[in-house]
């Protein structure tokens, strides 16, 4: 008997119910956004190049994943398969001194240009917004990470560029603290050279993807979002958009510090963007994709925001193979897709969601 690809969705969605029953249960202590259940619907068709994918319940040897103790092997599995293929190199253990370059404010927000050093003589430029109205309480965090802009940090600070894009500013009018790092691509000068920045990185670290690196530089962004007064330190989040929204991938995926995340057309499948490109991955590793990944995450809340670009319709079967991995966590399912159906832009509809996914999560 054969099945449509639609169907093959609707069994996976349809398997979680017995998946949850076999796992540990997880009590819903937060309120959830009230679209929650939207953005968990299929699509009313997938389109021809929506990928299939491998299930998440069966481990490197083809044995059945049934019960939370399976789920935790099967987990490690997968983190150290994909660690193995980024390439690691020692991580350290204080966070990095930061120097204030300039400050300026809005009405409503003190932003600093930072500078600080993510690996020794390596040094990064970020911006650092805070809200000017006091608090007593502390305050969530975020790390916000720009596209691929020449003016990178300036986006999400709101600065320059599409205003729809500067997440930075709009959440640290919201109450969060925010850190805008700067992509290791850009170092300053213009044009950009992207193969030479990763050249340097190569001969830092052989054998080390790019994408290893925005990770480490990533992890290194949370470090320092901790040490700034005021700042929760079991609140922080990651969002960002296209070359954003992967770094925002793997950060969730791999520092669980990372409580919420937002990916906003980054391509979530390794066939729908450059991800092959030597400043990403290098190659696509066969046999795996980033459903993998979103495993890693379950079962902290995790929006994917396409717009039928890089991401899409054809992204509604990584969000299906990642409920697999949120089932075993027990409800509810913080995992979605939100497609505003209009290409690789952030319009405010959904500009808006993603502040809210952000505020109810972290």
């Amino acid at each position: 008997m054969t099945i449509s690809r639609r169907q093959f969705e609707f069994a996976a969605l349809a398997a979680l119910g017995s998946v949850s029953r076999a796992s540990a249960q997880a009590t819903a202590t937060a309120k959830d956004v009230s679209w929650l259940a939207d953005v968990q619907r299929p699509p009313r068709q997938l389109p021809a190049d929506a990928p299939r994918l491998s299930s998440l319940l069966v481990d490197a040897r083809g044995d059945r994943v049934r019960n939370a103790g399976d789920w935790r092997r099967r987990r490690d599995e997968i983190r150290v398969g994909w660690q193995q293929f980024l390439g690691e190199w020692e991580y350290p253990r204080r966070p990095p001194d930061y120097e204030i370059i300039s400050t300026d404010r809005t009405p409503q927000v003190t932003r600093r240009l930072i500078r600080y050093s993510s690996e020794r003589n390596v040094p990064v430029e970020a911006y650092l917004l805070e809200p000017l109205r006091r608090s007593n309480v502390l305050r969530p965090g975020v790390v916000v990470f720009h596209s691929t802009v020449d003016h990178t940090i300036r986006q999400p600070a709101g600065l320059e560029g599409d205003p729809t894009k500067a997440w930075g500013l709009r959440l640290a009018e919201r109450g969060f603290v925010v850190l805008c790092p700067r992509c290791f691509l850009w170092d300053g000068t213009l044009p950009a050279n992207y193969l030479a920045q990763v050249k340097r990185h190569e001969e830092r670290h052989p054998a080390v993807r790019g994408m290893a690196k925005m990770l480490y530089d990533g992890r290194r962004a949370l470090d320092v979002l901790q040490t700034i007064p005021g700042v929760d330190p079991d609140r922080l989040a990651a969002a960002g958009h296209s070359l954003g929204a992967k770094e925002t991938l793997y950060l969730a995926a791999f520092d669980e510090r990372v409580k919420a995340a937002v990916f906003s057309e980054g391509g979530i499948g390794l066939h729908f963007s450059n991800w092959d490109a030597p400043w990403y991955l290098g190659l696509r590793p066969p046999g795996h994709d980033h459903h993998e990944l979103l495993a890693l995450i379950a079962p902290r809340p995790f929006l994917i925001v396409g717009g039928d670009s890089a991401d899409g319709a054809k992204s509604w079967p990584f969000v299906a193979r990642a409920l697999e991995a949120y089932a075993m966590y027990g409800r509810p399912y913080r995992v979605g897709l939100l497609n505003h159906g209009q290409g690789h832009k952030v319009p405010p509809a959904a500009e808006g969601r993603v502040y809210q996914w952000l505020e109810t999560y972290t």
